[in-house]
């Protein structure tokens, strides 16, 4: 069995990852996805180790202390990180890994994991659809919100790093061409 892939997933807030990550593993039981760690509080209806592992902020920074995370960053207000060891067991099994990642952790797992990582950097089809859909969420503060947008005006520009751009305008088309660029590299 040789070793597995990890294929990041990039791209701002609201333009839809979590939506296509989702169908994608609805699609295929050969995936995985990483349980990122974040010290932000849960939103309606997730659940603790499968849509994040939610911790406090000393926890979150001892693992930093010990190298227990591949990557993280502080965004806006809250840390968020992916859990060393799951990453390198799965890939060690052969198993293909999602990571949902910012750019400034995907530059940090491209260090890592060069022969075996694919990035793909997804877009909404234009600014106003993304507002839209951060708007529309009912997750956050106006000032989150706000935040968000001007992140994602920033994160926009490390598109080009990345060896494939998605423009998520419609689910299904969206998650073909994920599909085609994970299992036809």
């Amino acid at each position: 069995m040789g070793l597995g892939k990890l294929v990041i997933v990039s791209g701002p807030s609201g333009c839809g990852k979590g939506t296509v990550i989702s169908e994608l593993l609805k699609r295929h039981s050969d995936l995985k996805l990483s349980v990122s760690m974040t010290t932000r509080k849960p939103r309606k209806g997730e659940t603790d180790g499968v849509h994040y592992h939610f911790t406090d902020v000393r926890t979150f920074e001892k693992l930093i202390e010990n190298g227990g995370l591949l990557e993280y960053i502080k965004y806006t207000e809250n840390y968020y990180g992916t859990p060393k060891q799951p990453i390198d067991d799965a890939v060690k099994n052969g198993i293909t890994v999602i990571l949902d990642i910012e750019v400034e952790g995907a530059e940090n797992v491209r260090k890592r994991f060069d022969n075996n990582l694919i990035t793909i950097f997804m877009l909404p089809p234009n600014d106003e659809v993304l507002e839209s859909r951060l708007r529309g969420r009912a997750t956050e503060s106006e000032n989150e919100i706000e935040l968000r947008l001007k992140r994602a005006q920033e994160e926009i520009k490390f598109k080009d790093k990345y060896d494939y751009i998605v423009i998520n305008d419609e689910i299904d088309k969206t998650v073909s061409e994920i599909e085609q660029i994970i299992y036809n590299k």
